[in-house]
């Protein structure tokens, strides 16, 4: 069936507007860290694979970094697991630790891989315990204590940050032609594993790797004014304002901090998009306009 000649032009309209993005972005690394809505609801996750694939045909190299706390929570659930959180931090034990590999590492990372598999694409599904990839440290979390009437150190297990990246991990695989899964799950130098946050080694990876873009998936349609509009085009100066007068505050604050983490290293520019967007990725990275917030080290 051939198209009406109205359809035929907005599709020429779309590749000639993606030209120049793609001509520009032919051979940067873009680290992506996909979860929330986009990894539970099939659709969502199967646009994401072929927008994976796209940017790997067309000349540019993906990182996927993944999450998987509902996943991990549902199977705890099952498995009868009490579960808590501290600071947003789920408090991981030696048990929780095993079900948190078994999810990411497992079911949920190999799902990603097939999904690009489907798309036409070629992942190789990895931890960051996969030849030490991510070298991690024990994360210490302070919280107040109405008790004592000051902050204590709490214990919440196996939960860690990254202490360094090995990149000749990631260039053996993106030398190869494949696409990198990772899963964030990291070991120290005594071999202890720990669950890292997504955001956080989607960053440190974007940082060591040089990359062009690193772009954080979520469940919001990007960082928001008091008025509830969104805010995109900021500088980390800018970024650092809004932070400072309360507009970004509560659980979007860590994401903006990996995000300003990148953008100050070197990273070209962070981008937080609505993950709940089918093809959200393409649209940001192929669109003038894109979607969501983006950030870049313009001195604004």
């Amino acid at each position: 069936m051939s198209l009406d000649r109205e359809s035929a032009l907005n599709i020429a309209r779309v590749l000639t507007e993606a030209l120049p993005y793609i001509q520009h972005f032919t051979g940067k690394t873009i680290v992506v860290k996909f979860g929330g809505n986009a990894m539970v609801d099939p659709l969502l996750h199967e646009s994401f694979a072929r927008d994976i694939v796209l940017m790997k045909l067309v000349g540019m190299n993906p990182v996927v970094v993944h999450g998987g706390g509902p996943q991990i929570g549902e199977l705890l659930k099952k498995l009868n697991i009490h579960t808590e959180f501290v600071n947003g931090m789920r408090v991981t034990d030696s048990e929780t630790m095993d079900v948190v590999e078994m999810v990411l590492g497992g079911s949920v990372n190999k799902e990603i891989v097939s999904s690009i598999s489907r798309a036409g694409g070629k992942a190789i599904g990895v931890t960051g315990k996969d030849g030490q990839l991510i070298r991690a440290r024990k994360l210490t979390v302070n919280r107040y204590s109405p008790e004592l009437g000051a902050s204590e150190i709490v214990d919440i297990g196996h939960v860690g940050e990254v202490d360094q990246i090995d990149t000749e991990v990631l260039n053996v695989i993106l030398g190869s032609h494949f696409i990198p899964v990772i899963a964030p799950i990291g070991v120290d130098h005594a071999g202890n594993t720990y669950n890292i946050n997504a955001d956080l080694v989607a960053s440190k990876i974007a940082q060591v790797m040089r990359a062009e873009k690193l772009m954080l998936l979520t469940n919001v349609s990007g960082l928001l004014d008091k008025q509830g509009n969104i805010l995109t085009g900021l500088s980390t100066r800018q970024v650092d304002a809004l932070i400072e007068d309360g507009t970004i505050s509560g659980g979007m604050l860590p994401k903006i901090g990996c995000a300003l983490d990148a953008v100050k290293s070197g990273v070209a520019s962070a981008h937080i998009i609505d993950g709940r967007v089918p093809h959200a990725v393409l649209l940001e990275i192929f669109t003038d306009t894109g979607i969501g917030t983006l950030i870049t080290g313009r001195s604004s």
